[in-house]
């Protein structure tokens, strides 16, 4: 049986329910919205309607030096990865696999998403933030798993990122 077989039944380290209950001790406000689940970009647009706010696509990759990046943008952002990687000081960008996914932060593929960082107890990932992101109020993100979105303000989002132990790179791009 393969890893990826083998976690798709797992429970999650982290529960949406325990990720929103860890939002409301941080006393941050949230609204939560729950969907059909959601894979793409283009899924979400088509499903969302009047949603307001920042609506974002995350990124988890890792370089030749086997370093993890999480980079969080609005969804319309440009992030080539031949480029990207001068952009934040990397070695040449690829997509981490399922697995590293699962083992680093906790969720599945289609979840990925900053609230994840509850997970990297282990510090292994650098959180990268469009600048451009961070204009928008409230930012929406899914909570651990892709049927529904939270929408959280930038700055509780900052916040909460630091919580989790980790300093967000903001990055214009």
């Amino acid at each position: 049986m393969s890893h990826s077989s083998a976690t798709a039944d797992a429970p999650l380290p982290t529960s949406p329910e325990r990720l929103l209950a860890r939002l409301d001790e941080l006393g941050f406000r949230t609204v939560t919205h729950s969907h059909p689940p959601l894979f793409t970009v283009e899924e979400s647009k088509a499903l969302r309607g009047e949603l307001p706010g920042g609506h974002c696509k995350n990124l988890f990759l890792k370089d030749r030096k086997d370093q993890y990046w999480l980079v969080v943008a609005l969804e319309d952002a440009a992030v080539s990865l031949n480029s990207f990687d001068k952009v934040i000081g990397s070695a040449r960008l690829s997509f981490a696999s399922a697995e590293r996914l699962w083992e680093v932060l906790g969720v599945r593929p289609g979840s990925v998403t900053p609230f994840a960082l509850i997970n990297d107890t282990g510090h292994r990932v650098t959180v990268i933030l469009q600048k451009a992101m961070l204009d928008h109020d409230p930012l929406n993100y899914h909570p651990l798993l892709n049927d529904r979105t939270t929408a959280i303000r930038p700055a509780d989002l900052l916040a909460f990122i630091r919580a989790c132990g980790h300093e967000p790179r903001i990055v214009a791009f």
